[in-house]
């Protein structure tokens, strides 16, 4: 009898060992198909070497700033990927954890960096002009080359533009404030810009969409967006290009930071650190379209010329300041509602 009790005392010491659940690991991220990428491509290898179980949770940046606030006193979430606006806040009210030195975020653009070092980017978007090819060739319209083409009245109800709720819209403001004297700290040349576009824009068109759709059947032939948006639409067989305006575009960085006090700061550290490493920004770069921010990331030639890719595209980029824009948004959105959207 005390042969078997001394088998089953030596299995119950090892069943925890063995069988024991793994520890689970809480991501909150974008859905789509930056869920589907993460999920399919990103996670699993990830899960296979630390032995954690990591669970996405779906949700957009202000979903997610959201809920790490109200998590303050007891975050569940370990990891956030966040836009560079909400992503300023979340810094700003201490949501995020410094980041620890690694071989992968020591190769980081110095432009996706924080000075705080509390989060970092994951990669880099342009805002500029899209236009349908197909509409341009019809009327003989050279292919727009700046922001001011804007302006053009040979393009009166044809252009489309996401409202300042969005922030490719709040992106058109600052460009136009930087064009026409004024900046994030002076946006009244902005405004006044906002004011002579107006009446030529078909559409203030929050749905990315309807935002596709207008495009695509040539209803609407030049507009703002994002160059991530507009390749996607490629994807799709639209006629529609994406164009880095001479004077600049400006930079969407997708940023992510380990949560301040969160659970498992270690993985937390390493799993960013892992999104950092040259093979995943290369799977971001294929399956998001976000250009890389490891300076060591090799990608195929056609997805290289897709995206913001190497040193020239990324300083090209116009950086805006959320610091100066964050505490007046609410005041800029309530005067474009009565000023440009009447």
């Amino acid at each position: 009898m005390s042969k078997y009790l001394g088998v089953i005392s030596a299995l119950a010491v090892a069943a925890p060992l063995s069988l024991q659940a793994a520890e689970t690991m809480y991501v909150a991220g974008f859905g789509g198909a930056t869920e589907t990428a993460f999920r399919e491509k990103i996670i699993p290898p990830f899960e296979a070497k630390s032995g954690l179980k990591i669970v996405y949770v779906p949700g957009n940046s202000t979903d997610t700033l959201a809920k790490l606030q109200a998590q303050r006193a007891k975050p569940e979430i370990s990891v956030a990927l966040i836009d560079d606006g909400p992503m300023t806040t979340a810094v700003e009210f201490g949501l995020c954890a410094t980041l620890e030195d690694g071989p992968n975020s020591n190769n980081v653009y110095r432009s996706a960096r924080r000075v705080s070092k509390s989060a970092v980017g994951l990669g880099y978007g342009a805002t500029g002009l899209v236009y349908n090819t197909e509409v341009f060739k019809k009327n003989g319209w050279p292919e727009p080359t700046s922001w001011k083409d804007l302006e053009d009245k040979r393009y009166a109800g044809k252009i489309v533009i996401p409202p300042i709720s969005n922030g490719f819209g709040l992106l058109a403001l600052v460009m136009q404030a930087r064009l026409n004297g004024g900046d994030e700290n002076a946006i009244d040349p902005g405004f006044a810009a906002m004011k002579r576009i107006s009446p030529s824009v078909l559409a203030w068109e929050p749905s990315p969409g309807k935002m596709a759709e207008l495009l695509q059947t040539g209803e609407a032939a030049l507009g703002v967006w994002g160059n991530g948006r507009v390749r996607a639409l490629v994807a799709q067989g639209a006629p529609v290009k994406f164009v880095y305006p001479k004077e600049g575009a400006l930079v969407i960085l997708t940023e992510v930071c380990a949560v301040q006090g969160g659970p498992q700061p270690k993985q937390a550290q390493d799993f960013v650190q892992y999104l950092l490493s040259p093979e995943v920004q290369a799977i971001i770069a294929e399956t998001q379209g976000w250009g890389p921010v490891n300076q060591e990331t090799k990608l195929p030639p056609a997805i290289a010329a897709d995206v913001v890719f190497g040193p020239e595209k990324v300083n090209s980029l116009i950086k805006p300041s959320y610091t100066a824009i964050n505490p007046k948004r609410a005041d800029w959105t309530s005067r474009w509602n009565r000023e440009i959207e009447r």
